[in-house]
């Protein structure tokens, strides 16, 4: 079983959304720890996202650690300029999982 984390950008986008949208979020975090490779690939295996409702969930897989980042959230009009700030930003991702995982 895959750990499920979330950074702080994804910790306040998540807790503006609708109560209904934050329960499927979380079931989907829950599908994500047994099986974190569902969703779409966007551009290296370990960068996905996956579609609620117009609203669009970004997250990296950590297989060597068994981690999941949630990463961002977004709408169809933001997703390139969220998916170049992730991209961007892989490393920092990469330090702060590193990081977690020694406080744990």
């Amino acid at each position: 079983m895959f750990k499920v984390f979330r950074t702080e950008t994804f910790e306040d986008e998540f807790h503006k959304l609708p109560k209904t949208e934050q329960q499927e979020i979380k079931k989907f975090e829950k599908h994500l720890s047994e099986n974190p490779f569902v969703g779409k690939p966007l551009g290296m295996p370990f960068f996905r996202e996956k579609k609620f409702k117009g609203r669009r969930v970004y997250y990296l897989i950590y297989e060597d650690v068994i981690v999941v980042l949630m990463v961002a959230l977004s709408d169809k009009k933001t997703q390139q300029a969220t998916i170049d700030a992730i991209k961007e930003n892989i490393a920092v991702y990469s330090e702060q999982i590193t990081k977690t995982l020694k406080k744990t």
